[in-house]
């Protein structure tokens, strides 16, 4: 038994998801965060729930409602469950009316009723569930109110296997010109099949007219219906239907909704009047943002990254029980003393690290000095490094993720559009951008929600510029080791993504693969709303065990490989191992050797760090677990903060690659993706070491005319003025 879940981008489809079948799936305040249909099991049911992505209608004017109609019109699940806001009745039910035309057993789920009765407002549910002539049931997603009830109304309607009976009428013309085309074109369909054709037909839509395969002679026949009742209607075909269903909308509310009267702003209104407000907006976001990656980075954070890196994966002891504070005291008396075991008397008590546990029982079983070396300066220093920033992570996702559940993130999508069209693209692409910052295979899939194919190979390009959750290790480890801690280092990189996605659509529209105008943006923001812990927590843990997956697996086996990489190479005895090799001898060694030259010009040509940046190809991570096995190099703060934007902008992982060419359809656009992203990556790092370098007093000449020559064909790329289509052609 298959049950499919539909509705309104925002409507609280996905939680309410999580709620019927215990799953994680991701929650988020704007469209495309489901862009394929999901299937998880009904708990307590013999049932599938099939999570369709968020569409407002059934015409195919976009992929994700491509996915929905598909799904819907060609394997008709049992039943249907179709949540609507409950708080704008309006726009969802034009959905509703369309659903309930496909025949299917169908319940409506008025979401939000906790809300409704905040603000004072009555549905009365017994007859709405007559106008719609279908059961309706008030729900509470957020907080699994009336869920149970709703999956067992449509677990019921399902085994029945009765039709769905359709109580909206037409006026009388469309009526009759429906008729003629279930007689004329659909008599071989079901008979609860026809309706929805039926309408479709009358809307002229291709897509379905071309499914039927009708004769051009049977559809001058029906044309003759048709063209009499726009003559009648005065209007189109599509916009008859469109104002018809609203007005029927209009007596189902009228007759079934008691609004409280409202004389002042609601809270989101006031809000909005704020942060949209188009002179404060930038600086709020801007400011939410530093305080978000200051709190990450530089303080709860990073106390607890400290207390793991120097501590739980350190080579010493580490202290339970004790304040920040009296850890540090009592750290600073140990090393002084120069003890061997610390007096855990006065501070706490005092265990030993993960190596100096696992080089104690290695050495109690006398291990080999290779399987120790692996161990201990392979494993646990690799995924160790790795690890260690887990905490400023879950700090940076649980924030991320209050902002996105609130509605603000919603708000700052509507906020770039204003910013993004003007350069000439779609508001469109920030979204994939906003889910980037947890991973960027997900965003790279987003951008199916962008209509447009220029503006979304665009997206697709540069979207891996936003630092996700796996480059900020990377801020962090630069941020810490090279600038004391500062939090405008973390804030920085994230505006470097930003305005690296500004420029690039800038220079990539004004070329003839992307030339055009930016498809339109349209968004409905969601009311803000307190966030629930539980779907906070949810989401800051599915984000953390991804990536404390990735580290036992893609990072662990990188981190061997690096190892060993480092560990053979030329001895005095020739080819061969020795744990203290010097890495210009390993073979590590002469792979960077090999390559380096090209990194010299950004200020960061040494062996560790070109090893570094082509294992974070591998995974991001990997860019800190290299230092952790070879330690980390020895960089100035300006060369430090070339090597931090040149891996983060630079081409992305593997898997958001192997999401690029998915996405991309092809290997050619993958490779000009690639190619974009490390030049792009190449000139920005160029300029900021070498120009840089100018004002730090030590400037290069070579260097610095050929980082102003990039900077001059930058310039004029952003600044040209672009040929139109027209011209091109």
């Amino acid at each position: 038994m298959r049950i499919a879940l539909a509705g309104n981008p925002n409507a609280g489809k996905t939680t309410l998801f999580n709620a019927l079948t215990g799953s994680n799936q991701f929650v988020g305040n704007w469209p495309g965060v489901t862009v394929e249909k999901k299937e998880g099991r009904l708990k307590g049911f013999d049932a599938v729930i099939v999570d369709l992505p968020g569409i407002y209608s059934l015409s195919p004017y976009s992929p994700e409602e491509v996915v929905s109609r598909e799904y819907l019109v060609r394997e008709r699940p049992d039943a249907i469950l179709n949540i609507v806001d409950g708080t704008n009745l309006e726009r969802n039910l034009y959905l509703t009316t369309q659903l309930a035309e496909l025949g299917i057993p169908m319940v409506v789920a008025v979401n939000m009723a906790d809300v409704l009765e905040k603000n004072g407002d009555k549905i009365n549910i017994e007859q709405m569930s007559k106008a719609l002539g279908c059961p309706v049931v008030a729900v509470s997603a957020l907080k699994g109110d009336g869920c149970a009830t709703a999956a067992q109304t449509a677990v019921a309607l399902a085994a029945g296997e009765k039709p769905m009976a359709c109580r909206h009428r037409f006026a009388h013309c469309v009526e009759h010109a429906l008729a003629r085309i279930e007689e004329v074109v659909l008599y071989n369909l079901p008979e609860n099949q026809r309706r929805w054709y039926s309408v479709k037909v009358f809307e002229g839509d291709k897509k379905v007219i071309k499914s039927l395969d009708v004769p051009a002679e049977v559809l001058e026949r029906i044309q003759a219906d048709i063209k009499s009742c726009e003559d009648e209607m005065d209007d189109d075909a599509e916009s008859i239907i469109t104002a018809e269903r609203y007005e029927y909308i209009g007596q189902v509310i009228g007759s079934c909704v008691a609004r409280k009267s409202r004389k002042n702003l609601s809270v989101s209104d006031r809000i909005d009047r704020i942060v949209t407000n188009r002179f404060l907006a930038l600086p709020i976001f801007a400011l939410a943002m530093f305080l978000v990656y200051f709190v990450s980075i530089t303080t709860v954070g990073a106390w607890c990254t400290d207390w793991v890196n120097d501590g739980l994966f350190g080579d010493g002891y580490f202290l339970l029980g004790a304040g920040r504070q009296a850890y540090e005291d009592a750290l600073a008396d140990f090393e002084a003393s120069a003890a061997d075991e610390p007096d855990p008397a006065d501070y706490g008590r005092w265990i030993p690290g993960i190596p100096a546990i696992v080089e104690r029982g290695l050495d109690a079983a006398n291990c080999a000095e290779f399987l120790k070396s692996l161990v201990l300066d392979g494993i646990i220093a690799g995924v160790g490094a790795v690890l260690g920033f887990v905490p400023q992570m879950l700090v940076l996702f649980f924030f991320l993720a209050f902002l996105e559940s609130c509605g603000y993130m919603a708000r700052v999508a509507f906020i770039m559009d204003r910013i993004f069209r003007r350069f000439g693209l779609s508001g469109k692409s920030f979204i994939p951008m906003l889910i980037g910052t947890g991973c960027a295979v997900p965003a790279v899939m987003a951008s199916r929600t962008i209509e447009n194919e220029r503006d979304r190979r665009i997206t697709i390009m540069t979207t891996t510029f936003i630092p996700c959750g796996a480059k900020l290790p990377i801020i962090a480890l630069i941020s810490s080791s090279l600038f004391d801690g500062s939090a405008w280092v973390a804030a920085s990189a994230y505006f470097v993504g930003v305005a690296a996605i500004i420029c690039s659509g800038i220079i990539l529209k004004k070329t003839r693969p992307f030339l055009g105008d930016a498809a339109p943006f349209v968004m409905e923001l969601p009311a803000y709303r307190w966030p629930a812990a539980k779907n906070i927590l949810r989401s800051v843990w599915e984000r953390g065990w991804s990536f404390i997956k990735k580290a036992g697996t893609i990072i662990l086996l990188s981190s061997v490989v690096i190892w060993a990489g480092s560990v053979f190479g030329i001895t005095d005895d020739g080819f061969g191992f020795d744990p203290d090799l010097e890495l210009e001898s390993s073979v590590l060694g002469f792979l960077g050797n090999a390559i380096r030259w090209i990194f010299v010009p950004l200020g960061f040509g040494n062996i560790r760090a070109v090893i570094a940046t082509v294992m974070g190809l591998v995974a991001k991570e990997e860019v800190v677990g290299v230092f952790g096995v070879l330690d980390f190099v020895d960089l100035s703060r300006l060369a430090g903060y070339a090597f931090l934007v040149f891996n983060l902008l630079c081409a992305p992982c593997f898997a958001a690659i192997g999401a690029i060419r998915r996405e991309m359809g092809c290997a050619k656009w993958t490779w000009a993706a690639i190619g974009w992203q490390c030049a792009f990556a190449y000139a920005v790092s160029l300029c900021i070491y070498q120009i840089g370098s100018l004002f730090a007093g030590r400037a290069h000449a070579a260097g610095l005319i050929f980082a102003l020559v990039v900077l001059a064909c930058f310039v004029w790329l952003l600044v040209r003025k672009p040929k139109s289509a027209a011209e091109v052609l």
